[in-house]
């Protein structure tokens, strides 16, 4: 079972995949893991994405195609995998399609208002990386560990029109080009609720 998670920022993509993993025993996979993994491990795609991430320029679709391809690749990913963070564009999408088979892509919508109130009310936990929202979590300090909760930098208005407005042209386009394996979900609900359609729909399917 080889799946896809779309949806723009903050729409709940990583909270729908590892619920997901848990009950289906499949392998979250995403290029932001992919490329500080192989940066950190020196590997000869690693040091070849480091070289354009270094100079501030976008990594070719080649070069992430050559990631995805060796940890799909790998024993754990047999069952299956989730993508989540890749493809973002169409011609990545046409990439994909001659490395591998996709079963089900499975699209969060979510309004931009909400995903601009989420992003505001974003804190993270200074030492484990936990992730909260002051909507629905008011303390100022972890509930894992204890440590003091953060608000980053670029989780501000600016920084969140940007990125939606990059998702808006470049990723979209995808709802059309998966339209025969599309599951929309309304994720504007609790992570619990916005999974419920998930796994009846993944339970029936597969």
């Amino acid at each position: 079972m080889n799946i896809i998670l779309l949806g723009a920022p903050f729409s709940g993509k990583g909270t729908l995949a590892r619920k997901i993993v848990e009950d289906f025993s499949l392998v979250q996979i995403s290029t932001g893991d992919l490329f500080r993994e192989n940066i950190k491990n020196g590997t000869e795609v690693g040091l070849l994405a480091k070289t354009y991430m270094d100079k501030g320029e976008l990594v070719p679709d080649s070069v992430t195609i050559s990631m995805l391809k060796q940890r799909i690749e790998k024993d754990d990913c047999k069952n299956g995998f989730i993508l989540d963070g890749f493809p973002r564009t169409v011609p990545q999408a046409e990439e994909l399609k001659n490395l591998t088979e996709i079963d089900c892509v499975i699209q969060l919508d979510v309004s931009f208002d909400e995903i601009r109130r989420r992003c505001l009310g974003r804190r993270t936990c200074s030492k484990c990386g936990e992730i909260y929202n002051t909507s629905t979590y008011n303390k100022t300090t972890c509930e894992k560990c204890g440590s003091p909760l953060t608000k980053r930098d670029d989780d501000n208005l600016e920084t969140v029109n940007n990125r939606l407005e990059v998702y808006e042209n470049m990723t979209a386009p995808l709802i059309n080009f998966y339209a025969d394996k599309l599951f929309v979900v309304k994720g504007a609900d609790s992570p619990d609720e916005t999974y419920k359609p998930v796994k009846k729909l993944l339970s029936e399917k597969f």
